[in-house]
């Protein structure tokens, strides 16, 4: 109606001066009419009003006035060319002003991720991140209700066994709760938001490299409209959710292994000051029991079990030195006859009538190795140890030596009952025993984490493997060496 009365008083005001204006000066002026209507009221306003003006300019500014009678065939081409003008122009600027609202849209949407990111960064603990997230997820889409479920919160039976927060959280799959009651499920964890109809709650996975990792539910006090603006918002605003969600789990995790740290840090002080603080009385104690042997026979009994604490004391001062890395090794060029040598002599008393059979597969060729001998020895004589304990009676053990490129491998094969797959690693732990070893085998569990610690100090390593045959094969690796070649005298 208003643009109805402009273009009324616009036709008047031309009139008036009608007979000094020139056809141009009539369609500058009506196709401002144009621009300005579709600026203010749109393209179809603007359309409207270039038809308006195409019939207003024909009958009272073309001779013959007041009809549509046109004489001057030129006449024509000025009303079809201020016609096409005018739609154009009207199309052109309805185009740029929805660019420009999709423009607005767009900085919009950057405003409010933009928000939401300092939501989630000015806090300074995870849980208020994800209260921010949600919060600012409210806002923007207008609901009534946002919350974010952890899977760890759901497991701890945070919502109700049978919700649809549950079930998303299981299987990854989006859900709807209907205004009728009803509940509608899809196998992807995209949102369905074209299919919302009319829902009330959504219920979307949160999922980070395909981990599910919590729940956002999405609760509107009638059936939720989504925009397809606020569609690509809630898309996206759902990856800011899953990673708030993770920033929670990341720092709780942080935090268990700080205190595991700090407990582990104050078990191997108090091991090394215990451990220091027991030698002494332990060597006053088995003096005692040498003095007092020839009048009691139970002060023999006293005096190996003051042994056996003492190497369990020795065995913890030297774990304790291993993982501080104050452990100190006499690495040098060695033979490995003498290392096979020394542990014949060692072992030859505790294996009593088993036998260890040692295999050279390198045809009587002298192998040497750069390794710390004792610390070799200890390792070696750990393992046949651990075999005679474990292997049946008459059993042999099977120690065989061989050079691998630059590595010396010693494999120690028992025909024992094995390791059990689930104990490959925890073997290796300290203090571990395996659920099936027996309480005579005797051991603290410390002798494998040992043994593997002095390996890897050396550059070598420690492994398992079980025996195809039924049994266990250990695996020592040493540094090979080879011997120096002598400069000729010049």
């Amino acid at each position: 109606m208003v643009w109805a009365l402009v273009m009324a008083g616009v036709t008047l005001g031309l009139l008036v001066v009608r007979d000094r204006l020139d056809k141009a000066h009539v369609t500058l002026v009506y196709l401002l009419v144009v621009l300005a209507g579709t600026v203010g009221g749109g393209r179809t306003l603007g359309l409207a009003l270039a038809g308006a003006a195409f019939l207003l300019f024909n009958w009272f500014f073309l001779p013959p006035f007041n009809t549509f009678v046109i004489n001057d065939p030129f006449d024509w081409l000025v009303l079809l060319a201020f016609l096409v003008v005018s739609a154009t122009a009207a199309q052109m600027l309805h185009r740029l002003r929805a660019e420009a609202d999709v423009a607005r849209r767009r900085a919009a949407e950057v405003d409010r991720f933009a928000a939401l990111g300092a939501e989630a960064l000015k806090v300074g603990r995870a849980e208020e991140a994800v209260t921010a997230v949600a919060e600012v997820i409210r806002q923007t889409l207008g609901l009534n209700d946002c919350r974010i479920h952890t899977r760890e919160a759901v497991a701890a039976g945070g919502p109700a066994p049978d919700s649809l927060v549950t079930w998303s959280a299981a299987h990854g799959w989006a859900a709807m709760r209907q205004a009728d009651g009803t509940t509608r499920l899809t196998e992807s964890g995209e949102p369905p938001l074209g299919r919302l109809h009319d829902a009330v709650a959504l219920y979307l996975p949160l999922t980070v490299q395909s981990r599910i990792l919590g729940v956002l539910e999405l609760i509107g006090g009638s059936p939720i409209v989504l925009s397809p603006a606020q569609q690509r918002f809630l898309v996206a605003l759902t990856h800011y959710a899953a990673l708030a969600v993770e920033r929670t789990r990341l720092e709780a995790e942080a935090g268990r292994v700080e205190v595991l740290r700090e407990a582990d840090r104050i078990k191997d002080a108090l091991l090394a000051s215990v451990s220091h603080d027991l030698r002494t009385p332990l060597t006053t104690i088995k003096a005692l029991a040498h003095e007092m042997s020839g009048d009691d026979d139970r002060a023999m009994t006293i005096e190996e079990e003051a042994d056996r604490l003492n190497r369990l004391v020795a065995d913890l001062l030297d774990l304790t030195r291993l993982k501080g890395g104050a452990f100190t090794l006499a690495v040098e060029i060695n033979a490995v006859d003498d290392l096979i040598g020394a542990l014949l002599q060692r072992v030859s008393g505790a294996l009593g009538n088993r036998e260890l059979r040692v295999g050279l597969q390198d045809g009587g060729t002298l192998l040497l190795g750069r390794f710390d001998l004792s610390q070799s020895l200890r390792i070696l004589v750990n393992l046949v140890e651990n075999a005679h304990k474990y292997s049946l009676p008459g059993e042999r053990i099977d120690l065989t030596v061989a050079r691998e490129g630059e590595r010396l491998t010693f494999a120690l094969a028992d025909r024992g009952p094995g390791v059990p797959a689930a104990q490959w690693e925890r073997i290796f732990e300290p203090f571990y025993r395996g659920p099936g070893a027996l309480p005579e085998t005797g051991g603290t569990g410390l002798g494998l984490a040992i043994a593997r610690q002095l390996a890897r100090l050396q550059g070598g390593d420690l492994t398992h493997a079980p025996r195809p045959a039924g049994g266990t094969i250990f695996t020592l690796t040493l540094p090979a060496a080879d011997l120096p070649v002598p400069t000729p005298a010049s």
